[in-house]
């Protein structure tokens, strides 16, 4: 009979490590350990634990992944976790080698994110009209996720203190805790004035705050409550539907257009890269192959010797 996973494979504390050490986001770690438990699972199966697995054992589990059709990326990100996982035991003195140092992560195709037009999202914009206060919210969030490029967690995690209005500037915390600032342009600033005023947020106050946490957001939902992303992504998705764009827009997809219409018009790579807080260009670079892809579709359009036979 094979061992079972047991409390000594490391794992929980490996959790914590990336917790403290790293500043992994509960999210990470909670996927990581759906990961790593059936890694350690596989591994009893071949009567092997993290203290004791060699580069085959890797290698075979990685097979494994890909013989049940896994997506790449879930493929990769399981792999990632055990890496990283092994690296913590050499670390906390389990084992004296990695054996998963040499095993290559798989491949991930790149996809060319799905920008809107700059025309679709002015009739995003354009559709949340209203005075009341749920309009002025709902402008505002719009306006923040195309304006600043911030991902929807960023988003409703923002608080009050986070807000420079003065200075035009909202200050974030990001990926692995990294904070950043990120200038509000003129559209954005205005929504955001309409918003955090008594017509506005303060409709939306309750006569007493279940917490201070709710007290400091800055996105209030209809109970008083602090909006949650759930919360958000339906404020997306109904605005978006408004106009017959449901089915193409999500939060995410206004950080997309952020970047690509930045770089449409000019902007520098690196400018973009720290706007979304990306770790690496690399991750932004993706955005450029949008961009490229337009810059044809203009030539083949205007240029008189692009096609043939016009």
């Amino acid at each position: 009979m094979p061992p079972s996973v047991s409390a000594g494979s490391g794992v929980e504390e490996f959790l914590d490590w990336l917790v403290l050490e790293r500043g992994r986001a509960p999210r990470t770690c909670e996927a990581y350990r759906r990961d790593l438990i059936g890694y350690c699972e596989a591994l009893a199966t071949r009567c092997r634990s993290p203290e004791t697995a060699s580069e085959e054992d890797i290698l075979a589990h990685l097979r494994h992944l890909q013989s049940r059709g896994m997506a790449p990326a879930s493929v990769k990100r399981t792999m990632t976790a055990v890496r990283t996982f092994h690296q913590f035991l050499v670390v906390d003195g389990r084992r004296d080698d990695d054996p998963s140092s040499h095993v290559e992560l798989p491949t991930v195709p790149k996809a060319v994110p799905k920008a809107l037009s700059e025309a679709e999202v002015d009739a995003v914009m354009d559709a949340v009209a209203g005075s009341d206060p749920v309009s002025r919210r709902d402008r505002a969030m719009l306006e923040v996720l195309y304006g600043t490029g911030m991902r929807i967690s960023e988003l409703v995690g923002m608080s009050l203190a986070d807000l420079d209005l003065g200075g035009a500037a909202v200050r974030v915390l990001g990926k692995g805790q990294k904070e950043r600032i990120l200038p509000l342009g003129r559209c954005t600033h205005e929504a955001l004035t309409a918003w955090l005023v008594p017509a506005g947020r303060g409709e939306m106050e309750p006569e007493r705050w279940a917490s201070q946490h709710d007290q400091e957001a800055v996105w209030l939902n209809q109970r008083g409550r602090r909006l949650s992303r759930q919360g958000a992504w339906g404020v997306v998705k109904k605005r978006a539907q408004q106009v017959g764009l449901g089915a193409k827009v999500s939060p995410h997809v206004f950080r997309h257009s952020c970047a690509t219409h930045m770089l449409d018009h000019g902007a520098d790579i690196r400018a973009v890269q720290e706007l979304l807080g990306h770790a690496s260009v690399s991750n932004t670079q993706i955005y450029t192959m949008v961009s490229k892809e337009k810059l044809w579709e203009v030539y083949r359009a205007a240029h008189p010797r692009a096609v043939l036979n016009r």
